[in-house]
This record gives C-alpha cells, sequence and structure tokens, in this order.
C-alpha cells in the first residue's frame, strides 16, 4: 500500500511541483503588479507548454487540472453567507437571480447564431454570469467529454479574466457618469463583473459601503452555481455515456455551505480553506494553461469572443435597466 501510494506520489511530483512554482510566481506577480493571479497563472503555463506531454509531468498536470481543481470548486461552499445573500433584499435576489438565467440563455442563442456548439454557450454563459473562471471551470467538468472541452474551457478563462479586469476599471467611471449612488454602483459592480477579486476591486474603490453590496451581490450569483451545473447536467443528458448523478464535488460545495452558515465551522477555520481553495484554483489555471499553446489560442475563432463580449454587454444592460426602472 505505501510503496503504491509512493510510486504514485513519485509519477505525479513533477507536474505538481510545475504548477505550484507558476501559481506561486503568478501571486506574487499579482500582489505586486495588481492584476488577477489567474490571468498570471494562465500567461505563465503556457511558456511551459513544451513539457505537457513529458512523462514526468503529464500525469501531475492532469492531476492538477482536474482532481485538484475539482476540490477547489467543492471548497468555494464556505465562501457563502446566507446572512450576506438575505441582508440586500428578496427583490435584488430574484433579480440577480434572473440576470443569471437570461444570461445564460443570451449564451446558448448566441452560440446558435454563430454556428457554435451549444455546449460553448453555456460554458460561456454560466462564466459571465455566476464567477468567472471559476464557474467556468466548474461548468466545464460536467459537460459531456470531448477532445477539445480543455481549450474551450482555457480561452473562456483567459477572456472573462480580461473583460473582467477591463470592467474593474471601466465600470465605476461609467457608473459615475450615469450619477449612481454608491448602493447602486455596488448593486451593479457585483451583479455583472465577472470575477469575486475585481468585484472587491471595483467596489472598494468607489466607496466601503459599495463595496459591501458588491460582495453580497456577488455572493449570491456565487451561490447559484450549483443550480447552473444542474443545469447544464441534465441539459446534455442524452450525450453523457454514465448514469447521471451529483459529481462529489458539487455534493461537497453543497454541504460546506450548509455547514459554514450553521455557525459550527470556526470564522478562522472558514478563512484557512477559502485561501486554499484559491491556491487549487491557481494551481488548476496553471496546469490548464501547461497544456495549451499560445499559438493554438490565436486560432481560436473570432465568434467565440464575439460571444463572451456581447453576453458581457447584454449582463451589463438589463442590470443597469433593473436599477433604473425599480431606483434601486
Amino acid at each position: 500500500m505505501v510503496s503504491a501510494l509512493k510510486s504514485r506520489w513519485d509519477t505525479h511530483f513533477g507536474g505538481i511541483l510545475l504548477v505550484c512554482v507558476v501559481a506561486a510566481a503568478a501571486t506574487f506577480l499579482s500582489e505586486h503588479y495588481g492584476a488577477p493571479a489567474m490571468l498570471f497563472a494562465l500567461l505563465i503555463g503556457m511558456a511551459f507548454h513544451f513539457l505537457h506531454r513529458d512523462a514526468a509531468f503529464a500525469p501531475g498536470l492532469d492531476f492538477s487540472a482536474k482532481t485538484l481543481l475539482r476540490f477547489g470548486v467543492g471548497l468555494l461552499g464556505l465562501r457563502l453567507s446566507i446572512g450576506d445573500v438575505e441582508s440586500i433584499g428578496l427583490g435584488a435576489v430574484a433579480a440577480v437571480g434572473g440576470f443569471v438565467l437570461a444570461t445564460l440563455a443570451c449564451g446558448a442563442m448566441l452560440s446558435y447564431l454563430f454556428g457554435r456548439r451549444m455546449a460553448f454557450g453555456l460554458l460561456a454563459g454560466g462564466s459571465v454570469a455566476i464567477c468567472g473562471a471559476s464557474a467556468a471551470l466548474a461548468i466545464a467538468s460536467v459537460l459531456p467529454a470531448r477532445a477539445d472541452r480543455e481549450q474551450d474551457t482555457l480561452f473562456v478563462v483567459i477572456g472573462v479574466t480580461a473583460l473582467s479586469t477591463i470592467a474593474m476599471i471601466a465600470y465605476p467611471i461609467l457608473f459615475a457618469s450615469l450619477g449612481m449612488s454608491d448602493l447602486q454602483s455596488g448593486f451593479l459592480i457585483g451583479a455583472t463583473i465577472h470575477d469575486v477579486a475585481q468585484v472587491v476591486g471595483a467596489g472598494y474603490s468607489i466607496s466601503d459601503e459599495a463595496g459591501v453590496i458588491a460582495t453580497f451581490v456577488k455572493m449570491v450569483r456565487v451561490a447559484l452555481l450549483p443550480v447552473v451545473m444542474l443545469v447544464v447536467m441534465f441539459s446534455f443528458r442524452g450525450a453523457q455515456s454514465q448514469r447521471v448523478t451529483l459529481p462529489w464535488f458539487l455534493v461537497m460545495f453543497i454541504v460546506l455551505a450548509v455547514l459554514a452558515n450553521t455557525g459550527v465551522i470556526p470564522q478562522a477555520v472558514i478563512d484557512a480553506i477559502g485561501t486554499l481553495s484559491r491556491w487549487c484554483l491557481v494551481i488548476a489555471i496553471s496546469a490548464l494553461g501547461v497544456k495549451t499553446s499560445l499559438a493554438t489560442i490565436a486560432h481560436v475563432k473570432p465568434s467565440y469572443g464575439v460571444i463572451l463580449v456581447v453576453e458581457t454587454l447584454f449582463l451589463l444592460a438589463i442590470a443597469i435597466g433593473f436599477v433604473l426602472l425599480t431606483e434601486l
């Protein structure tokens, strides 16, 4: 037993060590230059693409891109707070749920209009609607297996991370020019920016009040991730050869979300596990980066990029329309 585990560890060690170093470098650069760590992880990982088929690295890369990814997504459940979600009001909660569904529908429609597969439309729509790169990775893990699935996922991760960074800078300026209050701006930032880090950065760049509201609204979107994953799973039921069941990491997500809101887990533990979850996701994205080359990304069809941009603008438009109509 021990020898088998040691042999397995020796097989995986090289690839895991590589992506851990990439993740550490990406985090260092992010902390010193202010850009998203996930974007750095992708770009640095791509520089090591020549190692992705090497027998010394391939097993560890596969483990990091799949198993470690699922574990990190499961741990995201501890980031949810029912109290925070309820504090913004039932009307806002319902509206955010509507935004998510509408954006998913927009993704499905755009994939049809541009002649792309429905799976890509839902993958892109889910990442825009919920929590950017994390949602893309989670949704991709329940889609039917395809040879180019990782490539599509990587492109979506790059796209939504780049768009989130642009939005973090542009949206506060846009909402100020529209005369939005701190409450309205916070709601819009939380409802429209893709990644959690950029939501927090944009919200607190306006005020503490806007930052708190933006974070609360973002958590509502994150809470819908298991629902969207289930919708995606059952939408492609006929394409899956195995029996449709709840993946273990989705069950883990739900259980941890419930436990986090019962008060049985100390806050220090929740914070520590949140940090672990973030590292798991950054390492997983580093592995995805190593497995894909820049040359391949450059040949992605332009319609894929158009779909992401249109979905982002669609979500922004319906969120602004809700605020103006309801005078939130």
